[in-house]
């Protein structure tokens, strides 16, 4: 499903998802079951994500007789969780794509200049021929999500996905404005942003509810 006819921002229609991410919003849900959550409604993310995957084909033998079988045709690819919050969602990324490679990008924002400084950021040294996954489990504010687009475009790369589980429409509006090329998938698109930032109804700080530290 487009969000607003926009075919730059797909929003997954599924009832699996909406059933695992209704779990997740209670905030009852133990770390355990957040924690599985989160790579579970990646991995089915990444699978809508990953639909424009070219095909070739490779000649095999089934046990009744000879065919030309479709297989991937063998494009890079590059998951970027942007730390912390989106380590949770890489298991689920690979289990879909076992072969792609693992960046890493962590930034903070100064507090004066508001500039975005990234403090770590380990990328595999194709990095720039590879098509990029960033993930992340919210939308909202968009700074992380921004900087984080803008600094793998400034490492030379060029195919740019943005998978969370949970966006705003006011993020979804900025990486739109600042990033066209992008093409956003999300769980669900919620109602708003609150006076403090965060999504409503959201999901709380899934950074904190993933790795137990609230």
């Amino acid at each position: 499903m487009f969000y607003n006819g926009d075919e730059k921002v797909v929003v997954m229609d599924h009832p699996l998802v909406a059933h695992k991410l209704s779990i997740m919003r209670d905030k009852n849900t133990s770390v355990k079951d957040f924690r599985e959550l989160v790579s579970e409604i990646g991995m089915l993310i990444t699978y809508e994500a990953t639909r424009d995957l070219p095909l070739t084909t490779h000649r095999i033998e089934t046990p009744i007789c000879e065919m030309d079988a479709p297989v991937l045709e063998g494009k890079k690819i590059a998951v970027v969780p942007i730390l912390r919050a989106g380590l949770g969602l890489v298991d689920g990324v690979l289990r879909m794509v076992p072969s792609a490679r693992v960046a890493h990008i962590g930034m903070y924002r100064d507090e004066k200049t508001l500039e975005p400084h990234v403090y770590f950021c380990k990328t595999p040294k194709d990095i720039a021929e590879r098509d990029i996954m960033i993930v992340d489990p919210m939308l909202a504010t968009v700074g992380s999500a921004d900087d984080a687009i803008s600094e793998m475009k400034r490492r030379g790369c060029k195919h740019i996905k943005l998978v969370v589980l949970v966006a705003a429409p006011e993020g979804i509006a900025c990486i739109r404005k600042s990033h066209p090329d992008v093409t956003i998938y999300c769980g669900a698109v919620d109602d708003k942003l609150n006076s403090n930032g965060y999504i409503v109804p959201g999901l709380g700080d899934a950074g904190d509810r993933i790795f137990g530290t609230k």
